[in-house]
């Protein structure tokens, strides 16, 4: 069996972007882009990816999260 090297990350049912894996961690490219404060930014594995673009959400104002 082999590991995936991408995962999409979704939050409140919408593509907050993809998580690719690289040496070092995994480089979030944003695909909604109401989350692109996380574009590029490289986490050290797809929890911590999820956990952000989370915590990302819950501060976005209200119009932006529809």
């Amino acid at each position: 069996m082999t590991h995936a090297s991408a995962y999409a990350i979704e939050v409140q049912g919408r593509s907050a972007g993809i998580v690719v894996a690289e040496r070092g961690g995994f480089t979030f490219f944003v695909s909604d882009w109401a989350f692109r404060d996380l574009d590029r930014r490289v986490f050290r594995d797809v929890g911590q990816a999820q956990r952000a673009a989370h915590r990302h959400y819950s501060r976005l104002p209200e119009t932006r999260q529809r």
